[in-house]
């Protein structure tokens, strides 16, 4: 995911806090009682830092599959006891290996191509390079991470595939309690979910969207082009509904 709104470097140096996480997450967390996080697609860590630094009380597990930026995420991870970084791997709908085409920013690399949109509003996004990857799914690895009973969240950018990780994890999701995901709103990656088909396919899930977080803005145009949402199962505080007259 590029970061964000704004989309300058010079406003990101003035704002350097929640870059990469809704500031209501760690209060979501909380509600929720999450033990895990999955941080998919993590980069080289940006999520996972500063939800720690938001005093986030559990475990964050981190994939990312680019080599460089993973041999940075382990550097990262390393000071945190509570911070997991799984070989490096792409996760998907089924387990193989596939090409991932590098992006300048890193931050954009992905399993799909990337339509011209995206690359006209954000130039340091355009491939410049490929690697090979091995892909494996959320239910094949997930539970090397997680303890039985443990709740769990999912937080998936990566960059038009989340819809295939959510795939490869269907025996997982009855543990998962949430769920962040980049939409797109107008298409940027080739064959990617949009935004509007993303909030039946999570109710159908199960999933209610809690937060919006704006994302990525075309600054030639101003117009906003991805947001992430964030989705929970209920809401474990609610109370309870008397269905007597």
């Amino acid at each position: 995911m590029l970061r964000k709104t704004p989309s300058t470097e010079s406003a990101k140096k003035e704002s350097p806090r929640n870059l990469y996480m809704a500031p209501e997450l760690p209060l979501l967390l909380r509600r929720f009682r999450v033990d895990v996080v999955f941080d998919i697609g993590a980069n080289v860590g940006q999520f996972a830092s500063e939800l720690f630094g938001a005093g986030f009380a559990g475990r964050i597990v981190s994939f990312e599959p680019l080599s460089a930026a993973h041999g940075q995420l382990i550097e990262t991870s390393q000071p945190e006891p509570r911070w997991a970084v799984a070989p490096r791997c792409a996760l998907g709908e089924s387990d193989g290996e596939a090409t991932i085409h590098v992006a300048a920013n890193s931050q954009s690399s992905s399993l799909v191509h990337m339509l011209d949109r995206h690359m006209q509003a954000a130039p340091r996004s355009r491939y410049i390079g490929s690697e090979t990857v091995e892909v494996r799914t959320l239910d094949r690895v997930a539970g090397q991470y997680v303890q039985a009973g443990e709740t769990i969240f999912l937080k998936l950018d990566v960059q038009g595939s989340e819809d295939r990780v959510l795939t490869g994890a269907r025996g997982l999701l009855p543990r998962v309690v949430g769920i962040q995901v980049e939409m797109s709103i107008l298409p940027l990656y080739e064959g990617e979910r949009g935004f509007e088909s993303w909030l039946p396919r999570l109710s159908m899930l199960g999933f209610e969207l809690w937060c919006l977080r704006p994302g990525f803005t075309d600054p030639r145009t101003g117009r906003l082009l991805q947001v992430d949402g964030i989705f929970f199962r209920g809401d474990p505080r609610a109370p309870a509904v008397d269905a007597a007259p």
